[in-house]
């Protein structure tokens, strides 16, 4: 196992080889990945379009939903170890049970709300620049979270540009957002999670910042130490971890402009005032070992306080060329967290 040690406080050993895949199983990218409150693991996988679950030790347990997702995006487990699955293509979210059976689902299959986005048109930063105005749930909604009270948080990103909150048994409450770079604006909110205050924090990936909110959606502030952020999990001590995306040389960000050189992938953890505590993975040079990342997508947090990242490699830069089909194995990384001393906090494979 490699140690990564970069920062003042927190030490993680990276365990690329966690994951066990069953003889017939591949995936081709992890969009997603969160834990229920037995630290089962949860990926949600692309091309495939399916759940795949794992023990903590990373046994294999079952998969469901085969057939179910056109575009598989975020999946969160809630407390009451309900399931639940964002579907960008379908324009939906759906709650499953653990093991597959279906519960509820938010928006209409198949139909986008009117936000007057085109696809495929020419852009000078991100598709999402044809979102012309916000739009009711959903269009290529993004990511959802549950807060402590049971309401229901979904990001509406690519052909929207809102987040959306809902009671538990999924009754639109109210919505927020419009396209822009100012407070309560979005250039793609695409992950969010809730803090045990009920403060929302929302990942607004193509502005390059963390915007916080209070339940009904007044912004409190913003945090700007952080490129692309792609999914974000909150710990029980307050602090925050986001896996932000690779922005190559010669792309733009609506807030920074044109990348002047390459800005690769990594993992920050930022403490309960937005101060970075820890960061790594911020090498182009080393981008395609174990515990560096080429593109992380979702983030998981266990109560051993060991994380789980999964990346989109293949889409995201497989597909175009911009590193090599090998580097397909970079889809799924656990990081053990270890103490001070060197000595892991939780067993390993326990």
């Amino acid at each position: 196992m490699t140690t990564i040690t970069h920062g003042r406080e927190r030490r993680f050993e990276v365990d690329a080889d966690w994951e066990r895949l069953p003889d017939g199983l591949t995936h081709a990218d992890v969009t997603a990945v969160d834990v229920d409150a037995d630290d089962r693991v949860y990926l949600f996988t692309r091309f495939d379009g399916q759940v795949i679950v794992y023990e903590r030790d990373g046994t294999f347990v079952r998969t469901w939903g085969k057939g179910v997702f056109t575009t598989p995006h975020g999946l969160t487990v809630g407390p009451d170890g309900g399931v639940y699955c964002v579907d960008a293509g379908d324009h939906t979210v759906r709650k499953f049970t653990p093991d597959g059976e279906l519960l509820m689902t938010l928006g209409t299959p198949g139909v986008a709300s009117d936000t007057g986005f085109v696809s495929g048109q020419p852009v000078r930063v991100h598709s999402v620049e044809g979102v012309r105005y916000a739009g009711a749930p959903f269009n290529r909604c993004t990511n959802l979270a549950v807060a402590p009270d049971g309401d229901l948080y979904v990001t509406d990103g690519y052909g929207n540009c809102r987040v959306h909150r809902f009671s538990a048994s999924g009754d639109l409450i109210g919505s927020w957002g419009e396209p822009g770079t100012g407070p309560g604006q979005f250039h793609l909110p695409h992950c969010l999670d809730i803090a045990a205050d009920g403060r929302v924090f929302v990942g607004d990936r193509e502005n390059d910042r963390i915007q916080i909110f209070t339940p009904d959606g007044t912004f409190i502030e913003e945090w700007t130490d952080v490129r692309r952020p792609c999914d974000l999990t909150i710990a029980p001590d307050g602090s925050v971890y986001v896996v932000e995306l690779w922005r190559p040389e010669g792309k733009s960000s609506f807030t920074h402009g044109t990348a002047e050189r390459d800005q690769p992938a990594r993992l920050t953890v930022l403490d309960r005032h937005g101060e970075v505590v820890e960061r790594w993975g911020d090498s182009s040079e080393r981008r395609t070992e174990a515990g560096y990342f080429i593109a992380p997508h979702g983030i998981a947090l266990d109560s051993h306080g060991d994380l789980y990242v999964a990346e989109v490699t293949y889409s995201f830069a497989i597909r175009p060329g911009w590193v090599a089909r090998s580097c397909d194995r970079h889809q799924l990384q656990k990081f053990l967290r270890v103490g001070a001393g060197g000595d892991t906090l939780a067993r390993r494979h326990a």
